[in-house]
């Protein structure tokens, strides 16, 4: 396919203006027109990286014949299409994020992607996508971890490097501990992905066991996409804290584009909130321990 060979840029539309996290209240509809053959989409969607330079769009919407969530391939140049930059971001600086515009963009039937029905198909996409964050995080937190121990090393302070001080080791110890588990973890994640232990976690509560009733203890063996919220939201979290230390730890040089550890620390605080904010993950995981959604207040 043209995407695969970097022919064509494409873009994934989900989040709207008013709907960030809970993307099963979007508001962007898709009218059928069986007579014609096509679907009609009004909306907009937001926060969509590469969406200004994208020559493809892949947009969820909800139809209103059966109130159905589907995914619709809107192409360039269609009419009523339209993606603005999103302009002053002091993060994220140099990807391009914009906006989806539908005004009555007419697609034909054959643009609908098949088999993916319902808030699964995006969500499943979002998976996989939080798993490659939770991996990226981590390699912005080691080029920290190595901007700062060289800085250290080099910078000379009441008589000797930097490095000397017990302080200072104890928080680089802190640094490596936190890269190197979440590494492995990632690892342990991705060989049992490619093994096929791919289940979803039973529920908790009084009745259930967040372990699965296979296992008397928390599962080695098996993968679920609580565990990608949980290194999505341990790797981002925990790669935030470590480059904010290691700004801190280079003084005011921190804050120059010469040591780069700024723009990580930048990039990181979106890092932290797209795909799923620290906050929501906790949730996730919340509900595979306890079995009790806590998104929203019960009705």
């Amino acid at each position: 396919p043209s995407p695969a060979r970097g022919e064509i840029v494409g873009c994934f539309g989900l989040t709207e203006p008013n709907h960030g996290s809970d993307p099963g209240r979007m508001e962007t509809r898709a009218r059928h027109n069986p007579s014609a053959g096509t679907y009609t989409l009004r909306g907009s969607k937001t926060w969509i990286t590469n969406s200004p330079i994208a020559d493809l769009c892949v947009v969820w919407a909800r139809c209103e014949e059966d109130g159905r969530v589907r995914g619709f391939l809107v192409e360039r140049g269609t009419p009523g299409l339209s993606t603005p930059k999103i302009e002053g971001k002091f993060s994220l600086r140099a990807s391009t994020t914009g906006m989806i515009l539908l005004d009555d963009v007419e697609v034909p039937e054959e643009n609908v992607l098949p088999n993916a029905e319902g808030l699964a198909g995006p969500f499943g996409c979002l998976t996989q996508a939080r798993y490659g964050i939770a991996w990226g995080a981590l390699g912005a937190a080691e080029a920290c971890l190595e901007t700062v121990r060289q800085y250290v090393l080099d910078r000379k302070q009441f008589g000797g490097p930097l490095a000397r001080n017990q302080l200072v080791q104890k928080k680089l110890a802190d640094m490596v501990t936190e890269i190197t588990l979440g590494l492995h973890a990632c690892l342990r994640l991705g060989r049992l992905k490619d093994e096929g232990r791919w289940v979803a976690l039973s529920p908790g509560g009084p009745g259930g066991s967040w372990r699965g009733s296979a296992c008397p203890r928390p599962c080695p063996c098996r993968a679920a996409p609580e565990m990608v919220s949980m290194l999505k939201r341990n790797s981002c979290g925990k790669a935030l804290g470590i480059a904010r230390d290691a700004r801190d730890m280079l003084g005011g040089n921190g804050i120059c584009d010469e040591f780069h550890v700024i723009r990580h620390l930048m990039n990181l605080e979106a890092v932290n909130t797209y795909e799923g904010t620290h906050d929501i993950h906790a949730l996730i995981l919340g509900r595979a321990i306890t079995g009790i959604q806590a998104f929203a207040p019960a009705k």
